[in-house]
């Protein structure tokens, strides 16, 4: 089969919604070539050396590129692909260039060139995420392993955003804590609150594709007995309260059901938020404080926000 590549030149803000663009129309793998990993301090405590070659890197932006099929669809997806990448000025998404580039590899190549850029990364202080194609042991005993791969994720679960989700489920989550995980992607959310001890986790995706890929990897890491995931818009229908809620989803997402977030949590519960670039970091807090939480925690990953906020506790009335 010959596989058409499609290259896009854009920013750090954009990676996220344009993977997902891609996993979307039927992308299979995903690659991100951020010349930031070139001076990024790797954590080599598992003792994995990472050897990255500059040549494989821009010089200035960020390159997300995919792999397509070549069939008789091409020209049209690559122009929804186009579409909807333009679709995200509309959410004030800086798309920097924006050049998208088409290029022909064959099968071979296909199946080897992005497996290069993903080894075990340690994110937390108990969580390390490996490809499924990667032997590795691991270094302690309470070390947690997510296995994911990326030919059938959405993204590898070491971006910023999601990298900072899991540190603060991680700091936040209490043992037989219920979970919603909201927009779950490839589901490692979902899979590291499973493994940090919570007993119930739905977790949410309006993507069919998404939905699919989430099943895939949380039955691969053995969480399918505590994590139910279902097709779904944001928080719509959702009823019953629980311990947490995650979302690493856009800024302008976030703040569409905040409201319905704190009406869904237990008092004391707490709602983590990621995906919200700098910029936005001031209003996405306020809109936060607006709709009854207090802003607990702010965690910071280069251009990147993430909040731990709590739905205050009830106050007995003497």
């Amino acid at each position: 089969m010959k596989w058409s590549e499609i290259s896009i030149l854009t920013t750090q803000e954009a990676i996220e919604p344009i993977s997902n663009i891609l996993h979307e129309s039927g992308a299979s793998g995903v690659v991100i070539e951020d010349p930031q990993d070139l001076v990024k301090v790797w954590d080599t405590s598992m003792g994995e050396i990472y050897q990255l070659n500059p040549d494989d890197y821009p010089d200035e932006g960020v390159i997300v590129k995919a792999y397509l099929p070549v069939n008789s669809f091409l020209g049209e997806t690559v122009e929804e692909i186009k579409e909807a990448i333009n679709g995200l000025l509309l959410h004030d998404i800086d798309l920097g260039h924006n050049r998208i580039t088409i290029s022909e590899v064959h099968e071979e190549e296909w199946a080897t060139a992005w497996k290069k850029y993903y080894k075990p990364v340690k994110i937390s202080e108990r969580i390390t995420i490996i490809p499924t194609w990667e032997e590795y042991e691991k270094v302690s005993t309470d070390e947690l392993i997510i296995e994911l791969d990326p030919g059938m994720a959405f993204g590898t679960g070491t971006h910023p955003t999601t990298v900072m989700c899991i540190q603060a489920l991680e700091k936040t989550l209490e043992p037989d804590d219920e979970v919603i995980d909201v927009g779950t992607g490839s589901g490692v959310l979902s899979i590291a609150a499973a493994k940090l001890g919570a007993t119930k986790v739905t977790a949410l995706d309006l993507d069919e594709i998404a939905v699919k890929s989430a099943r895939l990897n949380i039955k691969l890491n053995k969480c399918h007995e505590q994590v139910t995931v279902r097709q779904n818009n944001l928080l719509d229908q959702m009823d019953g309260q629980v311990d947490v809620i995650v979302a690493n989803i856009l800024a302008e997402i976030i703040m569409r059901f905040d409201d319905q977030a704190f009406q869904l949590l237990k008092p004391g519960g707490k709602f983590i938020v990621s995906g919200i670039i700098s910029s936005k970091k001031e209003e996405v807090k306020r809109s936060l404080i607006q709709n009854g939480f207090q802003v607990v925690e702010t965690l910071l990953m280069e251009d990147w926000v993430a909040f731990i906020a709590k739905r205050p506790d009830e106050q007995v009335n003497n």
